[in-house]
């Protein structure tokens, strides 16, 4: 904030906040959800597909068209004169950078990093290894079976969040789960990110459509953590998109410029639809996201050598007949995983992925292209997957049961991404001696002690005979994520928060609410 009379009241409540939690805020007793690990660290091999040779004709053409055909930086002044003092050539708003310079530059950028929850146990580390599941982002309406398709608004908001803390299978909080659309839209981020924070206790996302409203983000994650905390520590995740093809706006440099100074973690995304935004070619659309990638991801590391940030891609293709964005087809599965492999390359981590579809329902379509859209994020080491739940009519809509059908799948996923286990145990010698030829397994000493955990056991499938299936309704599986979801919600138990953090984060926000009036835009 530059007011130093803001300044002072937002020191004033970091300092109450304080002292109410800071003998147990790294300890403080939470409620238990139900627990799976913090994030997946997989044991299963990576697959590529692009060999040696097409790695290296990819990354010449990057660098040609950062060199020749620049970037534009729009509406923003400061970011231009920072892109001049480096050493890139400045003309007007479009900024070009001599071969080697950004990837110079990205060498302060660390290829791992944490992100902190409020809850300790749930503290994520994004990079290497490690794969982290989020939930949907962005959709303006939500799905149910019982009202169908309509606005969201802050109570579906805080739902989802709820959903998304009882799920083992799913990491992270998010961002914006749904738009609650019956709040001002220059005021919603305030219950938005105190939704995360206090019906959560995973870590979250910040606002990113206003710079103020990305400070008010880092405010409030100051009031949670601590100011010296969040100065030394990452516990906010953004997503800052390039408006592709080759331009950022100055919408998503003014969030960036706040998260990065801030020492807070942003995901540059170039949001690409090709044949509309990037060229129809997987190579093409690489090659220009790539570009608009490395742009963004320097810009932190001048902003302040060192804050962590994430390169992703969100790639989809295109129907040729109507124009619409298409998911679950072959072309992004090769863009994904060609993606991941230029991204370890330079050392970053990578998001990607996501449960994308075009149905308008959680039916065979929005299943199909899901799994065709989610298998590639585990199986090409995809870092953080972002709308990991809940997607569906091509990110227009948060479905309730779809977000419990794909949370279901994270699971399977999650174990497949743990591969074959060798242990003593797993490998059964004991059992194989004890039954011997001709008898089973049902009883022997072996499956006594591993019976209810050697299966993944879905939630959500149903396992039993047709006349047990018929006999309990006939229910397919979203009518039975219907029921699911409205269980959990009833069984929701809210994570323990500091009373003194609480009332602090809420003086905070109905004193910045006040401070100015309500607005659409």
């Amino acid at each position: 904030m530059s007011n130093p009379e803001e300044t002072e009241r937002l020191a004033k409540l970091v300092r109450k906040s304080a002292r109410g939690g800071r003998k147990s805020r790294r300890t403080r007793e939470v409620t238990v959800a139900p627990k799976g690990p913090a994030y997946i660290t997989r044991k299963i091999p990576l697959m590529e597909m692009c060999d040696e040779e097409g790695l290296l004709i990819l990354e010449a053409n990057i660098d040609k068209v950062l060199a020749e055909t620049g970037i534009e930086f729009r509406e923003d002044a400061e970011v231009l004169e920072i892109w001049k003092q480096a050493g890139a050539s400045v003309d007007g708003e479009r900024v070009r950078f001599p071969k080697g310079m950004l990837r110079e530059i990205l060498k302060t950028a660390p290829g791992e990093f944490t992100q902190h929850a409020r809850n300790p146990a749930n503290n994520v580390q994004i990079g290497g290894n490690n794969t982290v599941f989020a939930p949907v982002y962005g959709p303006p309406f939500i799905y149910n079976q019982d009202e169908g398709r309509r606005y969201g608004t802050i109570e579906d908001f805080q739902n989802f969040v709820k959903l998304a803390y009882m799920s083992p299978s799913i990491h992270h909080s998010g961002g914006t789960v749904c738009e609650p659309c019956d709040l001002p839209v220059n005021k919603r981020h305030f219950e938005m990110v105190y939704s995360h924070m206090r019906y959560s206790d995973k870590p979250y996302m910040g606002s990113v459509t206003a710079a103020e409203r990305a400070q008010d983000t880092d405010d409030m994650s100051k009031i949670l953590f601590g100011e010296e905390f969040v100065d030394k520590n990452t516990v906010c995740l953004s997503l800052i998109n390039a408006n592709s093809p080759l331009t950022f706006d100055d919408t998503m440099l003014g969030a960036l410029k706040v998260y990065a100074r801030n020492n807070q973690a942003c995901i540059v995304t170039p949001f690409v639809i090709a044949g509309a935004m990037s060229p129809v070619s997987p190579a093409g659309t690489l090659v220009q996201a790539f570009a608009e990638g490395m742009a963004g991801t320097a810009l932190t590391q001048l902003l302040r050598p060192g804050v962590p940030v994430v390169l992703g891609l969100f790639s989809s293709s295109m129907s040729m007949r109507s124009g619409a964005p298409t998911f679950g087809t072959p072309e992004p599965t090769v863009v994904i995983a060609t993606a991941a492999q230029l991204a370890r390359r330079l050392g970053l981590p990578f998001r990607s992925g996501g449960s994308l579809c075009t149905s308008k329902i959680p039916d065979a379509q929005a299943a199909y292209e899901t799994l065709s859209s989610l298998w590639p994020a585990v199986m090409c080491g995809v870092n953080f997957v972002l709308h990991g739940a809940g997607w569906l009519e091509g990110g227009l809509v948060s479905g309730y049961e779809k977000f419990i059908m794909d949370a279901d799948q994270l699971g399977m996923l999650q174990k497949l991404s743990q591969g074959l286990d060798m242990s003593q145990e797993a490998q059964a010698m004991d059992a194989i001696e004890e039954v011997g030829p001709g008898n089973h397994y049902l009883d022997c000493a072996h499956t006594m002690r591993n019976y209810e955990t050697a299966f993944y056991d879905s939630k959500v499938a149903d396992y039993g005979s047709f006349e047990q299936w018929e006999s309990e309704g006939s229910l397919d599986a979203a009518t039975r994520a219907n029921r699911i979801y409205k269980t959990m919600l009833a069984d929701y138990q809210a994570p323990t928060i500091d009373p003194a953090i609480d009332e602090a984060l809420r003086e905070f926000i109905e004193k910045r609410k006040s401070s100015f009036p309500d607005a659409n835009y």
